[in-house]
């Protein structure tokens, strides 16, 4: 909206350009997100325990949880609201990626406050039932994914719709792999199952944000190098149409996910839910997508990826031999029943999580 009007207000001042660049852009729409999110947490907060509308813990989880019990819950309703806010604001309406994140957002954002609401309600850790989760993530997955190949047949004409479907290899240079058919499925379970993965982690105060930011990072990078065709044709990189407006969106994220973390930190003030951790990770997956690094998205992602393993590694093993790998699934519960302090593990993980970050976006030049 933001950006129409500057480009309007160019003819009449030229000093207006200046907002208009997409460095610009993105650093406002940072500290946009940051804003809106600091001026809503605080009288969210207030309501939320005004109402009693708590976290239920589990009775099976660790035992210093149980001092968790009763904070406020569903904080991820302002990270997708200020993050899809601060885009619209900031970013060009008519870019096309624009809209297959804000599907993502909004959607999996849906099944995930029905899943927070039904905890707090009922009372109940369970929330959501499973089928019904992944059927709600499944079924907006799929209308993002169709969205954004649809788009790309039809309002870019000189990309055929199966340039699309290749998957890029990374530390190789002009190497591509072409799903065909394939490709839709296999997007929507990096979809589905980075959405996934991000809500498994989030388990500790500070623990799931802090690896997003960093993702986050990684992908604003590679995002605005698949974007700019000359930077791309330095690094022999392959080139993605109109990616580089999602800096500004991810900007947004990062900006939405910082605020978040100002009352996310131990002890935490509020959490953000399945309302944040499912659209966070469909975000992060979506944007993967789009600007073709499912595969690099192993790397940034590796918290999130070790964190899903741990649990299927648990319940396979407990179903086929009746034993447990771990002292308890996912992986960050069991340094906690080892006797880590729950800040050592989530600053562990933030640190892990922005060596692989940074190793990510080293790929550009290790080809």
């Amino acid at each position: 909206m933001l950006y129409a009007l500057f480009q309007k207000l160019t003819q009449f001042q030229s000093s207006f350009n200046a907002l208009s660049y997409l460095s610009s852009r993105a650093i406002l729409s940072l500290l946009t997100a940051i804003f809106i999110s600091m001026v809503l947490y605080p009288p969210l907060i207030k309501w939320l325990r005004a109402l009693k509308l708590g976290q239920p813990i589990r009775e099976l989880g660790p035992a210093s949880h149980m001092e968790k019990k009763g904070t406020p819950t569903m904080g991820g309703v302002v990270i997708i609201f200020a993050t899809v806010a601060s885009a619209l604001l900031w970013m060009d309406l008519g870019n096309r990626h624009l809209w297959t994140l804000v599907i993502v957002s909004l959607g999996f954002g849906i099944v995930g406050f029905l899943d927070d609401y039904l905890k707090i309600s009922k009372k109940n850790p369970q929330g959501l039932a499973s089928r019904w989760k992944m059927l709600g993530l499944v079924g907006f997955g799929v209308l993002a994914i169709a969205w954004h190949l649809w788009s790309a047949a039809n309002l870019v004409p000189k990309i055929p719709w199966y340039s699309v479907s290749t998957l890029n290899i990374p530390f190789v240079k002009d190497w591509v792999v072409n799903l065909s058919y394939l490709y839709a499925p296999f997007a929507l379970l990096v979809v589905t199952g980075s959405s996934n993965a991000v809500n498994l982690t989030d388990g500790l105060d500070g623990l799931a944000i802090g690896p997003v930011i960093t993702c986050s990072i990684a992908l604003l990078v590679l995002s605005y190098v698949t974007g700019n065709v000359v930077v791309a044709k330095y690094l022999y990189y392959h080139t993605v149409h109109g990616s580089g407006e999602i800096t500004v969106f991810l900007a947004g994220l990062i900006g939405a996910s910082l605020g978040f973390l100002w009352y996310n930190t131990w002890p935490a003030q509020v959490f953000m839910g399945d309302s944040g951790a499912l659209p966070l990770g469909g975000i992060i997956g979506a944007v993967a997508v789009i600007t073709g690094h499912e595969i690099l998205l192993i790397i940034m992602g590796g918290v999130f990826v070790v964190e899903a393993l741990s649990v299927i590694i648990q319940v396979g093993s407990f179903k086929i031999r009746q034993k447990r790998v771990f002292r308890m699934a996912p992986l960050h519960h069991h340094f906690e029943k080892g006797g880590w302090p729950e800040q050592k593990i989530t600053i562990r993980a933030w640190i892990l999580s922005f060596m692989l970050a940074l190793f990510s976006i080293l790929t550009l030049k290790l080809r």
